[in-house]
């Protein structure tokens, strides 16, 4: 980790500069961490989101807990943390949550940085100042702007309702610690997004996933997140085109491709309800019963309407779940 933890830096003009802020920049951005995540081969995520894994976290709590985004860690065996001050320690993971994509790494021995504070939910207004820090201070922090605060629909059956979406957009984005103006955590990096412009300009952003969605789950997915609900899942990879939702793969021995749902279906209802969007998809899901329910589906295969009924799954149940210390 050494090796890519001193290989780059944000350009100068880039950067966050004390002068423009009202708390202490450097000592809040100590409170972000390098993390590296090795996963198991043989893991049901290998091979979407491979073995070894490399992003940052935040410092959330002084037990040691860091808080990241739960992609890096999901099946993870082995976690290692290194502080801005180039300090490595092991970790493990404590949880993941599928519905917000939060993660949870427990720090084994103390590290040598300081707990930043989380915002009081909300508080985070398009044209927001913000920062969007990554573990190594100023040189791997972006000085930016929140430019929206809206729906995102992920193509892995994932959804939030008001996710924050930051301009410049950060080059080592996964887990990077999003802070507000008060020198508080507002969000924690997701995706590095292309958005094209009305002028056709295209603009690199991030998304972040917004820090209020942590409070009510903090506890139980501290204690390994087998307590939170598991939604319906599929096992299906949608895009929108043309305003219809369009089944684009399947996972390995989920529900979908067990049921013979194909690539190229695309979906028009879900339960009854006519979908058009991959929101109108995933609500219409998730409203048809616990995980293990039957969900019926109307498909256009080639121009065959038909209907299919398949029996949901917790996403969960794949999955290697954290062994905890």
């Amino acid at each position: 980790m050494e090796e890519w933890f001193e290989d780059w830096s944000v350009p100068d003009e880039a950067q966050p500069q004390p002068q423009d802020y009202a708390f202490d920049l450097d000592w809040a951005l100590s409170s972000v961490v390098g993390l590296q995540a090795n996963v198991p081969a043989d893991a049901f995520t290998a091979s979407a989101l491979g073995t070894e894994r490399v992003g940052n976290g935040v410092l959330i709590r002084e037990d040691g807990v860091v808080l990241t985004i739960g992609y890096l860690i999901t099946e993870a065996d082995g976690v290692t943390l290194t502080t801005g001050e180039g300090q490595e320690g092991p970790g493990h993971v404590r949880g993941f949550d599928q519905a917000t994509g939060f993660g949870l790494v427990q720090a084994l021995e103390p590290l040598a940085a300081p707990v930043l504070p989380l915002a009081e939910g909300g508080h985070a207004p398009v044209g927001e100042k913000v920062i969007v820090a990554g573990a190594g201070g100023r040189e791997r922090s972006v000085a930016g702007r929140i430019v929206a605060r809206q729906e995102f629909a992920g193509y892995w059956e994932y959804l939030l309702d008001d996710a924050i979406f930051t301009a410049p957009a950060h080059p080592l984005w996964s887990g990077s610690a999003l802070i507000g103006p008060s020198g508080k955590l507002l969000g924690i990096g997701s995706l590095h997004l292309q958005h094209q412009t009305s002028s056709g300009r295209v603009m690199p952003l991030n998304m972040m996933v917004p820090i209020e969605l942590l409070p009510p789950i903090l506890e139980p997915l501290a204690a390994g997140g087998h307590e939170l609900p598991g939604r319906p899942w599929l096992g299906v990879i949608a895009q929108e085109v043309d305003d219809k939702v369009m089944i684009v793969g399947t996972s390995p021995d989920g529900p979908a491709r067990r049921a013979g749902l194909n690539e190229g279906d695309i979906l028009l209802a879900v339960g009854g309800q006519e979908v058009a969007s991959l929101a109108d998809f995933y609500r219409s899901l998730w409203a048809s019963g616990p995980a293990g329910s039957d969900v019926a589906l109307k498909l256009n295969r080639e121009g065959d309407v038909f209907d299919m009924v398949i029996t949901t799954r917790d996403r969960r149940r794949f999955l290697k779940t954290p062994r905890l210390h």
